[in-house]
């Protein structure tokens, strides 16, 4: 067997690594011209209007000259700018007074509702810093126990939590509105000690065990994960595949090598900056915690202009009015938490630089692997093009990385739902009320329809229909997806993931390296005295300490801030002035994107230089593969396929209704909710299916999805078999022409498949239709409107137990689409 490196494979080698070279140039190039027309198409249409901003300004000065009114409007300008910079100031003394207050308490969550602790993890067998809250309703408004309950994880990735619910309009307000028990999850400051992710997940895990004990009348809660929360709660599904409901999961990076050359920066970090060696010096430098702060400054580094000036001229701008909203959000942004190095490292190796979630190589302790094909429960993954923080592709493209193609997930009987917005950032998926009323909203209302879906990969859509505020209505549809879709929401740059093996295998090396040499040094130094010194001295701590009252200088504030406000004299909108202060804002805020433009180019730019050349490639190629998938036609050998398929010409009743609202669902491409809605009434409250448990109902589901899928003519030729009897007929036909609704409004495939059970069932005296082939009939696919009963027969997928048998085809089919 020659080496790869023998004389006789040195040309093709050598030839290979030219064309490797070439691909590097070229990439290379296009980022630097991407990276410069953005540059240029950005700050040349600003330049321009600030520009013209500046001689309105101009012109404004010299009218208010001619008109004589030049002195009455400085003279107002300043007493104005005066007042405003008074109680700018007193709000920023103020937020440190409180942040004083807020760490002096615990950083107890910035709940906006009051809430009863329900357990706290620091109890259990495996200690953990994490508690149990369940909200109470602020109006003492309806709440069901046979509703769903909700349980919300919130991120814990430098800030406290709470973030889920801090203000009425957010998710914990639209799930209590619903009438649904709300349950949120939080942490304590610090971590216990020998603190791990598992010991997290088991208090998560039990937390939800606690939840269906207290409401036994419900299904299994949904979990709702917000960033990191969200790779949490796919963590925690995929390690207890039996007790959650649907998973919501909102702005989570799950395949962090993801992304967009010319754009989403901060993946570069783990690269450029050294791997996991530089955590592991900070967490010893802080005597073995690391600390939240640093997270939050590299978020506020990602958009200087607005974490850095942007927000506080706003809150100069319109002190009379936003302080409230100012107060309200930095609490939770200074609430500075704490990791220990087993919880940090594992998600810095697991996830940031190692990617193994999304790889499928993830384990949660030793010995413990994490799949996230074992999950199961519907998951429904929002995430939108303007976050810079989990750009789309980080969020959507496990889903690649995990299935082979959009038939192995109908096989294994899961739903995944993707929603994309075009252009909220990252924080305003949480906090943003447009997004509370309408996606959050919409995502509630519809979680138990989502049940009715048939097995197979969605994108939720969300279109405005009539009404304006409180009345705005929309019509939510489910339109079938394959992965190449996923791939085309955003563009996608896969083979520049290559250079993120090489990341990983350094960083490896790096904290090894470390452990080795300098770390007993380094911690032989470190005291907690000069820990907490350490922490006392971080920049974001410092710049807002600084304006409390600890410090003599501000002393004065309160006494002018009073003054200021009894005495206060806005000045009118059309002074010159102010118009020369939006103006100068306006340029201090592009100067400091423009900054940003280019250091996040050069980053980008020395990446690419260093991770993309061919002998990084090749040194982390073993790191960078994805994981072996089956092939399509492969998947139909699996054990519970074959058994299924056996058992074609079994179930009766329930299995004809199912596999007819299945046939149904492979002739369209979208669904309708109130289609699906009529689906999950017949099979969730009509006899016999209101008779089945929750998990009989899914595993039957699974199996005459999988029946469809791979042989759809043998599963409508047998229907006569699983119903014998003419009365059986006849009342499941009406079941299913009851879900379907009137004939006009289907799909021709769809007619044509209905009038094809029709004629065999028996139920018209219709001339029999011409004889069903695969090459006559429509390839199965996810219904709209009557295949929304098809989809019914999903209903309660989401609880099926991990033994449920598989749903749907493997060999990929060319479906229509709408």
């Amino acid at each position: 067997m020659q080496s790869h490196y023998s004389p006789a494979n040195l040309p093709s080698r050598l030839a290979q690594e030219r064309a490797e070279h070439a691909a590097q140039i070229q990439r290379l190039l296009s980022c630097s011209a991407t990276h410069a027309q953005k540059i240029f198409q950005n700050h040349a249409e600003r330049t321009l209007g600030l520009w013209r901003s500046g001689l309105a300004t101009q012109q404004g000065l010299v009218q208010s000259l001619q008109d004589g009114k030049l002195l009455a409007d400085s003279a107002q300008y300043l007493i104005d700018a005066a007042q405003r910079s008074a109680l700018t100031v007193d709000v920023l003394r103020e937020r440190a007074n409180n942040d004083k207050l807020h760490e002096e308490a615990g950083t107890p969550p910035v709940l906006d509702y009051d809430y009863e602790l329900v357990l706290d993890a620091r109890h259990f067998a495996r200690p953990a810093n994490y508690q149990l809250l369940k909200i109470l309703h602020p109006e003492g408004g309806e709440i069901s126990d046979r509703k769903r309950p909700f349980m919300i994880i919130d991120p814990r990735a430098g800030h406290g939590a709470g973030i889920g619910g801090f203000k009425p309009d957010s998710q914990v307000g639209v799930a209590l509105r619903g009438g649904h028990p709300v349950y949120f999850v939080v942490f304590r400051q610090h971590p216990e000690p020998g603190q791990t992710l598992a010991d997290v997940m088991r208090a998560e895990a039990e937390f939800l065990r606690e939840i269906s004990r207290r409401h036994p009348d419900a299904p299994n809660p949904i979990v709702v994960g917000n960033c990191q929360g969200g790779w949490a709660t796919l963590v925690l599904a995929a390690a207890n595949p039996d007790i959650t409901g649907p998973l919501v999961i909102n702005g989570s990076p799950v395949s962090t090598w993801s992304g967009q050359v010319g754009a989403n920066p901060m993946r570069y970090n783990g690269g450029l900056m050294g791997g996991i060696a530089p955590a592991l010096l900070s967490m010893d430098l802080a005597n073995g915690e690391f600390d939240g702060a640093h997270l939050v400054s590299n978020f506020e580094q990602l958009n200087p202009s607005r974490n850095f000036f942007g927000k506080y001229y706003d809150l100069y701008a319109n002190v009379d009015k936003g302080r409230e909203s100012f107060l309200e959000f930095e609490r939770w942004w200074g609430g500075f938490h704490f990791l220990n190095e087993s919880e940090m490292r594992w998600i810095v190796e697991q996830i940031f630089i190692g990617n193994k979630l999304s790889r499928g190589e993830a384990e949660l302790e030793p010995g413990r692997h994490l799949d996230l094909k074992f999950i199961r429960s519907p998951i429904v993954v929002f995430a939108s093009k303007g976050d810079n923080i989990t750009p789309p592709q980080q969020a959507l493209n496990w889903i690649v990385d995990t299935y082979s193609d959009e038939n192995e997930i109908r096989i294994r009987g899961q739903r995944i739902v993707y929603m994309v917005h075009e252009k909220v950032g990252h924080l305003g998926i949480f906090v943003s009320s447009s997004i509370a009323r309408k996606e959050h909203t919409e995502v509630t209302s519809t979680l138990q329809t989502l049940e009715a879906l048939a097995p197979g990969l969605y994108e939720m859509k969300i279109d405005h229909s009539e009404g304006e505020g409180a009345d705005e209505r929309f019509v939510v549809s489910f339109h079938d997806r394959k992965m190449s879709d996923i791939l085309e929401v955003v563009p996608n740059d896969r083979e520049l993931e290559r250079g993120f093996g090489a990341v990983a295998r350094l960083s490896r090396l790096g904290a090894d390296l470390y452990e080795m040499t300098a770390r007993p040094l380094v911690q032989s130094m470190v005291t907690e005295q000069s820990a907490e010194l350490l922490r006392d001295m971080n920049s974001s701590r410092v710049s807002r300490r600084i304006f409390s009252d600890q410090n003599p200088v501000m002393a004065a504030v309160g006494v002018l801030a009073g003054q200021a406000r009894e005495q206060r004299q806005p000045v009118a909108a059309g002074n010159p002035w102010l118009v020369w202060q939006e103006t100068l804002a306006d340029g201090i805020s592009q100067g400091m994107d423009l900054y940003r433009d280019l250091r996040d180019s050069a980053y980008e730019m020395s990446f690419l230089s260093i991770y993309g050349a061919p002998w990084m490639n090749w040194f982390g190629q073993s790191l960078a593969q994805q994981r072996t998938h089956k092939k399509p036609e492969e998947l139909r050998w699996l054990p519970t396929v074959q058994a299924t398929l056996e058992a074609i010409d079994e179930g009766g009743y329930e299995a004809a209704v199912v596999r007819m609202l299945v046939l149904l669902a492979d002739s369209r491409g979208s669904v309708r909710r109130d289609r699906l809605e009529r689906s999950a009434q017949v099979l969730t409250t009509e006899p016999p299916f209101a008779q089945l448990s929750a998990q009989r109902r899914a595993a039957l589901i699974h199996e005459q999805s999988v029946i469809v899928e791979f042989e759809p003519e043998q599963a409508l030729r047998s229907l006569v078999r699983l119903l014998p009897l003419p009365e059986q007929r006849h009342q499941a036909f009406e079941s299913v022409r009851f879900v379907v609704g009137d004939r006009s409004d289907m799909e021709p495939h769809s007619l044509h498949m209905f009038e094809a059970m029709e004629q065999l069932l028996g139920q018209v005296q219709t001339p029999a239709l011409a004889s069903l082939s695969p090459q006559d009939e429509p390839a199965p696919q996810l219904a709209s409107d009557e295949a929304d009963a098809a989809s019914a027969a999903e209903v309660s997928a989401a609880d099926s137990q991990p033994g449920a048998k598989p749903a749907r085809k493997t060999a990929a089919r060319n479906k229509p689409q709408e």
